[in-house]
């Protein structure tokens, strides 16, 4: 568990750390782990944990109104996950995430996450700087969606992310790039990246 809190505290590159700090904030996380193919978190539950990712797979989905499952996005080592609007806001949630991989994780409730702010002024900056990336990211994202072919997001996607492709099935992958599992397979069979 040192080894897994090692980890934790260096993606936390904004606070610096004494002592007491550090000793504080691990005190703080708990591990939980998560078979495979098991919800870390139900769409129409209030998301309990805001994660850090040590092991596995996961998938963020919506189902459609067709009932669909509609990827928006995986997490996998050295990732944060969570459905975060559902976290900070305290509200049921839209989302579902899937352990596709058997899952390792540190998690820390919503009541020790505020209380963060309270040990160091480091933790706001943490936070800006995170969910700036979060929003900066899903804006990429969806001008990608509307602006590349579907060969271009393929493309894109695989150079991006080429270790985690062999792990996760290629409906989801498709899913997430806006195309048929039929496209997706025919780009894996031709296109080179």
């Amino acid at each position: 568990m040192e080894e897994a809190l090692d980890r934790l505290q260096d993606s936390f590159k904004e606070v610096n750390f004494n002592p007491e700090l550090a000793a504080s904030f691990r005190a703080l996380w708990v591990e939980k782990k998560h078979p495979k193919g098991t919800w870390i978190t139900e769409a129409g539950e209030t998301e309990r944990y805001f994660y850090y990712v040590l092991e596995g797979l996961q998938s963020i989905y919506y189902i459609n109104q067709k009932g669909d499952r509609v990827i928006l996005g995986f997490s996998y080592g050295g990732d944060y996950s969570g459905a975060y609007e559902s976290f900070l806001m305290q509200e049921a949630s839209e989302l579902f995430i899937e352990a596709l991989l058997p899952s390792r994780m540190l998690a820390i409730n919503y009541k020790d996450y505020q209380s963060l702010f309270q040990l160091s002024p480091d933790f706001d900056r943490w936070s800006r700087i995170f969910l700036e990336r979060i929003l900066i990211g899903r804006g990429k994202r969806e001008i990608e969606l509307v602006t590349l072919t579907a060969q271009e997001r393929y493309v894109k996607f695989m150079r991006r992310c080429p270790d985690i492709l062999l792990q996760i099935p290629q409906k989801y992958l498709a899913s997430y790039l806006n195309m048929s599992p039929e496209t997706f397979s025919r780009f894996r069979g031709s296109v080179k990246y």
